[in-house]
């Protein structure tokens, strides 16, 4: 959200944020405090109007926020053309279906509620009321929809807008960023594999553990989670533990760094929750080919497409995950022709300006009945 709001601006719109403030007052993140108070903040984020909404409590991820009601109320007054709501976001569709704004109302729609499902049986009939008020409804892959029955019912108002990231620092790293790729190059030698993101349980790293059985190199994991002290269990029950380099939470330049020095990014996640995967869109513009699953009616696989990004594997298969990895070390130009393939589709694909310009696009035909040039209308798969 903040990028497409940023890149939005750059292109000429006045465009405001609305979300929760998950800081107190003393600017801790209280996120899973339920019983946590925070206040309201505005501020400007590079042109855009921040407004950080204060809350009193949150109850099973559903935030309590009085003030979001009396800023609805103020909206026709700050001169809004039209709403885009971000989903999952139970705080946010509540509002819109008890307020009912008389605006357009866009909606993009970034994955079920794959594991909460008493939350989401629950928030049904207020997804459909207010799904049935919006003019268009946004899937971050043409692919996705094909996994989710709730979205069946909304094929008639879907489109596709891919999410995009400010490519730059991939594409042209900082020296910085530079040092650190050859100083983990130098660290840890050669092969590298990757990966990056949340320790939870979609992300599928007990199969790259696994899998390390089976290739040579070592495994850089960044990120932290719940699941840390499981997976470090089992990396010692595999016997890789040696191999295996935890990083934890690491900043920007070091992130990009890391993309730059390893030899493929696996990206194992093996349920539903895992949408889209953007890391991959990170290693792509790093020219770091990607080892991903086919995890159907998603759009991991449609991100990093196989053999012309990355390569692409079975769900949940260690030894398929290893073979892929060692076909990468046994046929150096195959490396080669998908880290050049990765950097041609992110820039084709994944920039942030193009998704501002994409969404602003349908902004347009929505408030001026102007046609949509990339509109992509998902239609269901044979």
């Amino acid at each position: 959200m903040q990028t497409l709001a940023r890149a939005q601006a750059e292109l000429g719109a006045e465009v405001s944020v609305v979300c929760v403030n998950h800081e107190d007052r003393r600017g801790d993140d209280v996120t899973w405090d339920p019983l946590a108070a925070t206040p309201t903040v505005k501020t400007r984020d590079e042109g855009v109007l921040l407004v950080r909404l204060g809350r009193r409590a949150s109850l099973a991820r559903f935030d309590v926020c009085p003030d979001l009601v009396a800023w609805m109320d103020q909206v026709r007054s700050e001169g809004i053309d039209l709403f885009h709501l971000h989903v999952p976001n139970p705080t946010m569709l509540l509002a819109l279906a008890v307020k009912r704004p008389r605006l357009p109302l866009v909606i993009s729609y970034h994955s079920d509620i794959v594991r909460q499902r008493f939350l989401a049986h629950a928030f049904r009939p207020i997804e459909r009321l207010v799904f049935a008020r919006a003019a268009r409804i946004l899937s971050d892959s043409p692919t996705y929809a094909e996994g989710s029955a709730f979205l069946g019912s909304y094929l008639h108002k879907l489109a596709v807008l891919p999410m995009g990231i400010d490519l730059g620092p991939y594409l042209r790293p900082s020296p910085k960023a530079l040092a650190i790729a050859r100083g983990l190059q130098r660290e840890h030698g050669s092969p590298l594999w990757l990966a990056v993101g949340r320790l939870v349980y979609y992300k599928g790293l007990p199969n790259a553990i696994q899998a390390l059985r089976f290739v040579s190199g070592k495994l850089i994991v960044i990120g932290t989670g719940p699941l840390e002290e499981e997976l470090r269990h089992l990396s010692r029950q595999c016997g890789v533990e040696n191999r295996i380099v935890w990083l934890g939470y690491r900043s920007f330049e070091e992130v990009v760094g890391a993309y730059h020095a390893a030899t493929a990014l696996w990206f194992p996640s093996n349920a539903r929750s895992e949408g889209f995967g953007l890391v991959q869109v990170e290693a792509m513009a790093s020219g770091c080919p990607v080892i991903n699953c086919a995890l159907p009616g998603t759009g991991v696989p449609w991100v990093s497409r196989h053999e012309e990004t990355g390569l692409t594997v079975r769900v949940d298969d260690p030894g398929e995950l290893a073979r892929a990895a060692r076909r990468l070390l046994s046929e150096p130009w195959l490396r080669q022709r998908l880290a050049a393939g990765a950097r041609k589709r992110a820039r084709e694909e994944f920039d942030q300006r193009l998704m501002a310009e994409r969404s602003l696009s349908f902004y347009r035909a929505i408030l001026h009945k102007e046609p949509v040039e990339d509109a992509r209308p998902l239609r269901k798969s044979a």
